[in-house]
């Protein structure tokens, strides 16, 4: 079985329970079997990636999907954190996140984000534009070997 037939492991940092149904919804009807783990803030986040307490057994993610507004710790201190930790910064890390704003998109390519992607506020351009990520991940992008 080739890497893209066996999908991959996918982590979506969201606060939003739209959003992550959205989400759900577009992998679901997406051919390929990516496993998609949910968080809703970014200590939920770094304890996930760095497997403590109830996310002990959790799958190391190959592509992380993070919004940057989140309750606890935003995107830009998870994007911070998983960066610095030698452990997790080969993960690429995609922003999706409502903000337009310029200062947030500097800000996260400073922090090191291999993407930053504004959510569509229409259902079918959401659906869309997750599984065009989903897609560049998983069929034109070489992941690391876990």
């Amino acid at each position: 079985m080739t890497d893209h037939q066996a999908g991959i492991e996918v982590l979506l940092v969201e606060d939003d329970p739209g959003d992550v149904l959205m989400t759900r919804e577009a992998f679901e009807e997406h051919k390929v079997a990516n496993r998609l783990s949910v968080v809703a803030d970014g200590v939920s986040a770094m304890a996930f990636l760095r497997k403590e307490g109830e996310h002990a057994q959790a799958p190391t993610p190959d592509l992380i999907l993070l919004d940057l507004n989140l309750p606890r710790m935003d995107g830009r201190e998870v994007l911070a954190a998983v960066k610095a930790d030698e452990r997790l910064k080969h993960i690429p890390v995609v922003v999706l996140t409502t903000s337009e704003a310029e200062e947030d998109v500097l800000r996260s390519y400073s922090l090191h984000a291999n993407a930053y992607v504004t959510k569509p506020v229409d259902f079918d351009r959401f659906i869309q534009v997750v599984r065009q990520i989903d897609d560049f991940f998983v069929t034109v992008v070489r992941l690391p070997h876990r």
